[in-house]
């Protein structure tokens, strides 16, 4: 049995409702209430949360999947407050043990020290800006991907816990130009691919 956590990082908060985001984690858990073989759980980072249940979440689960939105080139403030709380919590109890540097030699194995190693994430974002903002010459994240640009200090910190990537998913154009149906499609398609019953979830790959 394959056991899926996933982070529901939306919020209320100005002109956002965190409707999306709210929508996609109920695609998500819909997918693997319907597959064999797994099971889900959802944690809301606006809901009351004790960190030290939300780590022995963390150790529960095979895979870990975020659904956060991205305001202002980051992610929101309760989610980032959410990381903190948990990943602080996490501290020898199942997300790392330190930065793994020895006093001997300090100047390597930085990153090494995570506990969460045989885990693996996916990271779904959801962005105002059209995929091709990230895509075309002259345009505003200078053919920068969305993993290695603003969400690769992201990454880092899973990496650090020794979780590995699957393929991101990133949802654009969602303020301006929404298709609802669309969007469920094509997430549904790379859910298919990344969790088919042929893929073993060894070969991290970043999208």
């Amino acid at each position: 049995m394959k056991k899926i956590l996933i982070i529901n990082a939306g919020q209320e908060f100005g002109h956002s409702g965190g409707k999306f985001t709210n929508t996609i984690t109920d695609v998500t858990k819909r997918f693997f209430d319907a597959k064999e073989g797994y099971e889900a759980q959802i944690t809301n980072v606006t809901a009351d949360y004790n960190p030290d249940e939300e780590v022995k979440k963390f150790v529960w689960a095979d895979v870990i999947i975020y659904h956060t939105p991205i305001w202002w080139f980051a992610v929101p403030f309760a989610f980032k407050k959410y990381l903190d709380d948990v990943f602080t919590a996490g501290h020898n109890t199942g997300i790392y043990t330190s930065d793994g540097r020895s006093s001997a030699n300090p100047a390597i194995n930085y990153g090494t020290g995570g506990m969460m190693h045989g885990k693996h994430y996916m990271l779904t974002s959801s962005w105002n800006a059209p995929e091709t903002a990230f895509t075309l010459p002259g345009e505003f994240f200078n053919q920068t991907t969305v993993d290695d640009g603003v969400m690769n200090g992201f990454h880092r910190m899973n990496a650090f816990a020794g979780l590995a990537p699957l393929k991101s998913y990133h949802f654009h154009d969602v303020e301006k130009n929404v298709q609802i149906e669309k969007h469920v499609s094509a997430y549904t398609a790379h859910l298919n691919e990344v969790f088919s019953n042929k893929h073993v979830l060894q070969a991290p790959v970043l999208n």
